[in-house]
């Protein structure tokens, strides 16, 4: 772990910052933002602080401000990993973003910043991880390659083994080799059953193409369908985890197993927030509990949201989808049309519109 440099003296003992990358690592984005905000008002120019910031930011998909504050950090400390991996994510989500050619500059420039934090800090593990899947999705051009990306697994797996094994089974994934890559995830859940990104990402993977090509859609249902009660008591408090079991019920063909592992769970995971936003994703594609997936949806929309992939813009979207199913259009259109407020890219929402 990177020990950040206390930015404030007491006239007893220095005071210690508070430990923001474990707090990122579990997922405490809106905690880690609050933290960070309230040290920079006793010390603006506190690096670790900005960086801390920058990376919650970018976890919110608020990537402008996160790039502000990223850019805060590496001014006032250079050498700083932290800060340059908080660019490197900022820059790699406006990229992603954007989705046209004129994100290639950020891309290569994001590549370029996740390789100085490695070689700043070569203990940060989601460099590693960030950098490895990096060099697995660009292409040649952009210095990316599959030997770059393994080699980055083989780094990772010494500081975090764990998450090393995850970093290589997703890029065999990526490559399309199913049964190379299935020992790694494997290998990655018996080191770390209770970590809410190895089982969301197994159960992903599962439901990617190349589990389909391997096991046939029958078969990668049936092991959705087992691997999701076997995997929920390991992560039953971390809401991530749980939203990526009441995923894979519902991939899996079994919506109110969905519905009902992510409501039973609201009252005792990390960020209910999050398991609100996959109710209101259950309802919207399953047409079940339609009226309860649209009030969680609403409260969402109320409250701080915990990060999450789809994030505001995604909220909204689904709540366009129960409004449109239920019959009211023109709450509906306005419901997309705030989600391409929010992304104006977002696919799911302009079809939406078109379809009213």
């Amino acid at each position: 772990m990177l020990l950040l440099v206390p930015a404030a003296l007491t006239v007893l003992a220095p005071t210690p910052a508070p430990a923001f990358r474990a707090d990122l690592d579990a997922g405490h984005y809106l905690k880690v933002l609050a933290e960070a905000e309230g040290r920079l008002r006793l010390d603006p120019n506190e690096a670790g602080a900005w960086a801390a910031k920058s990376q919650a930011l970018s976890s919110l998909q608020r990537f402008a401000e996160a790039r502000a504050a990223a850019e805060r950090a590496v001014s006032l400390k250079p050498g700083l990993a932290e800060a340059l991996l908080a660019r490197g994510l900022a820059r790699a989500g406006e990229a992603i973003r954007q989705r046209d050619l004129g994100s290639l500059r950020g891309a290569l420039g994001a590549m370029d910043d996740l390789r100085a934090a490695t070689e700043a800090d070569p203990t940060l593990a989601p460099a590693w991880m960030s950098l490895g899947l990096a060099y697995e999705m660009l292409p040649g051009l952009l210095g990316g390659s599959t030997r770059k990306a393994l080699q980055c697994a083989e780094r990772l797996r010494r500081v975090a083994p764990a998450q090393g094994d995850l970093l290589q089974a997703l890029i065999l994934v990526e490559e399309d080799k199913w049964r190379e890559a299935e020992p790694y995830f494997q290998r990655a859940l018996a080191q770390a059953p209770q970590d809410p990104e190895v089982v969301g990402q197994w159960l992903d993977a599962l439901d990617r193409r190349p589990a389909k090509k391997a096991l046939g859609e029958a078969g990668k249902n049936a092991r959705l369908l087992a691997e999701a009660p076997r995997l929920l008591p390991g992560v039953h408090t971390r809401a991530r985890g749980v939203a990526a079991v009441s995923e894979a019920y519902l991939h899996g063909g079994n919506p109110e197993a969905a519905w009902r592992t992510a409501q039973a769970h609201l009252t005792q995971v990390d960020a209910p927030s999050l398991l609100r936003l996959q109710l209101g994703k259950v309802a919207a594609v399953s047409g079940l509990h339609r009226q309860e997936g649209l009030a969680a949806l609403d409260q969402v929309l109320r409250e701080p949201l915990e990060g999450g992939s789809s994030g505001y813009p995604g909220a909204w979207w689904r709540k366009g989808q129960i409004l449109r199913a239920l019959g009211r259009q023109e709450e509906a259109r306005r419901a997309a049309q705030e989600a391409l407020k929010l992304d104006p890219k977002h696919r799911g929402a302009r079809e939406l519109v078109e379809s009213l």
